[in-house]
């Protein structure tokens, strides 16, 4: 895995579910190779950070 999902900036948290879920935008091929597990790492894990953007301010 390319990073830990709880630190990627794509990983929120959906009050009404109760519950974190990835919201990168997949298409239909993408999708079945992720829930495939044809990928050894998340292409998409994007660190994130939420003082990044003051740093550069």
């Amino acid at each position: 895995m390319a990073g830990n999902c709880e630190e990627c900036v794509y990983y929120d948290y959906d009050e009404e579910e109760d519950q974190f879920y990835c919201t990168v935008d997949l298409d239909e091929d993408e999708m079945e190779r992720f829930l495939r597990g044809a990928n050894s790492a998340c292409p998409y894990y994007r660190r994130g950070d939420d003082y990044e953007t003051a740093r550069r301010q």
